[in-house]
């Protein structure tokens, strides 16, 4: 088995390595050279795999520890299994001119166990300093324009050691304004707002990692990654009566100061008939925020002042090992084992007004709470060619862990899980490829669910629950990967989940929060295209497509009736057009969306957020401005609007409404302008 298809901690940014690193295509491996996105005129390694037909890069799974592959994306062969870095991230730091070529995949072919379906691997090679930077400057309606969002990645090698540093700038800017409406059960109005809410957020983050890849075959990575993020969210109400008499007026603030860094490493070297891999990683964040809301009638009654202030502080270190060796007639194996340690601290006030009309605190339970998790697991992972078309690879494991929780509730509990899953990857022909996959999965525990929180805004106070445990699920899918030639490529993806312990909205005490239901159940189909139109001499102009729909089921324990699982996806749409004219160096495209979920059933609240009609935005694009690359984006098109209702029970769902809040808010056109390039 060669190094590079070892299962392993990818760096925090892309590491250069040797082209030989990267996995032997199979004859029947789709390659695509630089050459072949030359229309794009590219920058980075993401801009190229954008391009490629019919695939899509896998959203982030946020697993438990680093457990088996699941991201569809590999450069030089080795997984991306960074806790803080995506497979955009990291493709986006690497250069076009470095990329050798790139190669789609069957997951179920090679030996990284968790991966199947299509699987993307970008070769790319250092040679001396290089780099990739963009610069965005946003204009939006009523807010306070950015213009500190930049990117900056430099990579170097210098023989046999490769090093990585980036700096990033992410602020962010929203808002929203318009009229809810409060009517009582009968549709008759009560009161109606006109509210404003707006977000300024900064996002700074910077990284920087070390390969070292000596001829003797051993490998080693070190990497840093260290972030800030600050956030001001501010929502004004003025409150009128039915008459329009202006009544009461409120102001609603939050804020976030936090950080987070990362230190991880891997060692690999050869030993015996295989391969062996130790993985360290250790993570911290620090999260303090404060909610405020203060306000009152205008004739100064009644007066409302409150504030929570909560400070959560998460650590995670995971220790894994990993032994990998060839088997006959083109077979592997790996034999894994990992250990984490997992920690949450919260610490938490509330203040409110008392009859004299100063601030005292308020009793909210367990001020202070903390939660630890000791988890182990162990894996064997076996993959062979069953006949020349047909690959396997199966995965048996088991995960134990211990939570413990203080506080008046505080325990600690044990409990052991089987994981592990089947898969299997058919070439029909030369066009068409199936996979299925069966798969045992344990889900990730949040935290914050051992944790009492109180909203001051919207009046949806948590209560944490120290029962928790995480959820599991059988699952099953089916997908077929169809290439269409010069007219583009699709894959289809078939699914379905029996999901147990399913954490869902449910009552606790006299409140209600985060816990488990027995079961519950979920199927959908997943839809990947790509479509040009150069067959019928359209040159340069292609659409893409992506698409899910899903259902779900679960008991509510409140009414017993059946519903969807809270907040869970119906369906989502994304159709992006690109036209790249011929013989310039402009481009231009529109790209739609649009996504629906279900409802949240609180105990006694049903509230549903919609965006209508989808978001729409267009680009220009000129390809070469002195070698850099200029892109104009006019964002919201179709006029967005955000909607948002409640219905209020007057004791819980099983009883009579008492309200219902339905408020539309717009945000107007938003405008970026970008500029890119690289060294």
């Amino acid at each position: 088995m060669k190094s590079s298809l070892l299962l392993g901690l990818a760096a925090s940014l892309p590491v250069f390595v040797q082209a030989q690193t990267a996995p032997d295509p199979s004859p029947e491996a789709q390659v695509f050279l630089p050459a072949d996105f030359e229309q794009y005129a590219p920058k980075t390694a993401l801009d190229m795999v954008r391009q490629i037909p019919g695939f899509s890069i896998s959203r982030d799974d946020e697993t438990r520890g680093f457990g088996q592959a699941s991201q569809n994306v590999l450069i030089n062969g080795q997984r991306i299994s960074s806790k803080s870095t995506s497979a955009r991230d990291a493709l986006d730091r690497i250069p076009a001119a470095n990329v050798e070529k790139i190669e789609i995949l069957d997951g179920a072919g090679l030996d990284i166990p968790g991966l199947s379906g299509q699987v993307v691997n970008v070769t790319a090679i250092a040679d001396g300093l290089s780099g990739t930077w963009s610069y965005r400057a946003r204009f939006r309606e009523k807010l306070t324009p950015f213009y500190d969002s930049f990117d900056l990645s430099l990579t170097g090698q210098s023989k046999d050691l490769a090093w990585t540093l980036s700096l990033e700038s992410d602020p962010g800017r929203g808002g929203d304004a318009g009229r809810g409406n409060i009517t009582d059960a009968a549709g008759t109005l009560i009161e109606y707002r006109e509210e404003e809410f707006t977000f300024k957020g900064t996002d700074v983050t910077a990284t920087g990692s070390l390969a070292w890849t000596p001829s003797n075959g051993h490998i080693a990575n070190l990497n840093i990654e260290y972030g800030i993020f600050e956030a001001d969210e501010r929502e004004t109400s003025n409150r009128f009566a039915p008459d329009g008499r202006l009544d009461r007026q409120r102001l609603f603030q939050f804020s976030r100061d936090s950080w987070g860094s990362e230190v991880s490493g891997d060692y690999e070297l050869g030993l015996g008939p295989g391969r062996f891999k130790l993985i360290g990683l250790q993570r911290n964040e620090h999260i303090p925020t404060r909610a405020r809301v203060f306000g009152g009638t205008l004739d100064g009654l009644t007066r409302r002042h409150d504030i929570f202030d909560q400070i959560v502080d998460e650590s995670e270190t995971i220790t894994r090992l990993e032994y990998s060796w060839d088997g006959k007639n083109k077979s592997d194996w790996q034999v894994s084992l990992e250990g984490a340690f997992n920690t949450l601290e919260s610490e938490s006030t509330l203040q409110e007004l008392d009859a004299n009309g100063m601030l005292a605190p308020v009793d909210i339970g367990d001020p202070t709470v903390k939660v630890e998790e000791r988890r182990g697991e162990a894996f064997i992972t076996h993959g062979r060619q069953l006949s020349p078309k047909v690959r396997l690879q199966a995965s048996l494991g088991l995960e134990i862990s211990e939570l413990t929780s203080d506080g008046t509730n505080g325990q600690s509990r044990s409990f052991s899980r089987p994981k592990g899953f089947v898969s299997t990857a058919w070439e029909v022909n030369d066009k068409l490829t199936l996979n299925t996959k069966f798969e045992r999965t344990v889900g990730q525990l949040n935290f914050f669910d051992f944790v009492s929180s109180v909203d001051l805004n919207q009046g949806d106070d948590q209560s944490g629950n120290v029962d928790i445990v995480p959820e599991q699920s059988w699952r099953l899918q089916v997908e077929a990967e169809r290439d269409y030639g010069a007219w583009g490529a699709g894959t289809l993806l078939i699914f379905g989940e029996a999901l147990e312990d399913i954490i869902d909205q449910v009552p606790i005490g006299a409140g209600e929060g985060p816990g488990n239901l027995d079961s519950a159940t979920r199927f959908g189909i997943e839809l990947e295209g790509t479509l040009k139109f150069d067959n019928i001499g359209w040159k340069g102009a292609q659409v893409e497509l992506s698409g899910t729909y899903q259902e779900s089921e679960v008991d509510d324990p409140v009414t017993g009736v059946s519903r969807r699982i809270n907040g869970d996806l119906i369906h989502q749409l994304r159709a992006e057009f690109r036209h790249d004219i011929q013989n310039t160096d402009l481009a231009w495209g529109l790209t739609y969306m649009e996504f629906n979920e279900a409802p949240v059933f609180r105990r006694s609240v049903i509230r549903r957020f919609e965006q209508q009609p989808g978001f729409m935005w267009g680009f220009i694009e000129h390809k070469d401005i002195y070698g850099l690359t200029g892109t104009v984006f006019l964002g919201n098109l179709t006029d967005q609007d955000d909607q948002f209702t409640r219905v209020s029970f007057v004791t819980d769902r099983n009883g009579p409404v008492e309200s219902i809040e339905d408020r539309s808010r717009n945000f107007g056109p938003i405008l970026t302008l970008r500029l890119k390039g690289s060294f």
